[in-house]
């Protein structure tokens, strides 16, 4: 009987520490905030600015194209254990994904990155965390990175300066107060476009890294600037889409 009691003793403690253990655990990750999982570097930058810490991204980001990347099990296997999956919609990956997230919360943005985009997208999924406050704080930095980038550009006379941009590149541009007077990509240059960049006295022709087809185009204009700038970020890190910003407009 002495033994029993000893025994039952010793289990009841265990018990009791593993139930505390596991009150620890559950406390421990409740402030570590909710599981974040976006498709590419590119939205996790959005949920960043949005007020996130913790986010893993499914495209490795030094991918030069991250919306071609092949989802695999381990994939969804991440998917399906985080509270929320941050997407764009255009990733090749979802049509794999489909329906399979189970309880995961699915939150579709939209991407580009100008000022009003991502003040309007980062604050939807600061809605869902809770950290509107931190938000309206990063995307005020944000903003001012883009408006010292306008002020620079006062500055030195190029305000409003004709350009020939890719199409997935307009936005940053506009914001920056540049004259989009045309535009080409996705695709292929035309023999249009081609003609156009040669008489169109443009002082700048801007491409896109993800997917650079401007190269025909500098060469028939040599007095214009042939620029190419980044949308995904190259890493996730705390302000990867203003870094991203920063080093495009240094580039004017």
């Amino acid at each position: 009987m002495k033994k029993i009691f000893i025994s039952f003793i010793l289990f009841s403690l265990l018990v009791l520490s593993a139930c505390k253990g596991n009150r620890t655990t559950k406390k421990s990750e409740e402030k570590a905030g909710p599981v974040i999982v976006a498709s590419t570097s590119w939205t996790a930058a959005f949920a960043d600015i949005a007020g996130a810490d913790k986010v893993e991204i499914i495209a490795p980001a030094n991918l030069r194209h991250p919306p071609e990347y092949e989802i695999t099990v381990d994939d969804i296997v991440k998917i399906q254990n985080s509270q929320f999956f941050i997407f764009a919609g255009f990733e090749r990956m979802m049509k794999t994904l489909g329906d399979a997230v189970g309880e995961t919360q699915m939150v579709k943005i939209r991407c580009d990155n100008s000022y009003q985009t991502v003040a309007s997208e980062a604050g939807k999924i600061a809605e869902l965390l809770g950290t509107k406050d931190e938000c309206e704080k990063r995307l005020a930095s944000y903003k001012e990175t883009i408006e010292q980038g306008k002020k620079m550009l006062e500055e030195k006379s190029l305000a409003g300066v004709r350009v020939l941009c890719n199409a997935n590149q307009i936005y940053l541009a506009k914001d920056l107060g540049l004259e989009i007077a045309g535009t080409f990509g996705p695709g292929p240059v035309t023999s249009d476009q081609i003609a156009d960049a040669k008489t169109g006295g443009y002082v700048y022709i801007i491409d896109n890294v993800h997917n650079p087809v401007g190269g025909p185009l500098a060469e028939v204009a040599p007095d214009s600037k042939y620029i190419i700038w980044r949308n995904f970020p190259e890493s996730v890190k705390r302000a990867a889409l203003e870094e991203v910003i920063s080093k495009n407009i240094e580039q004017l």
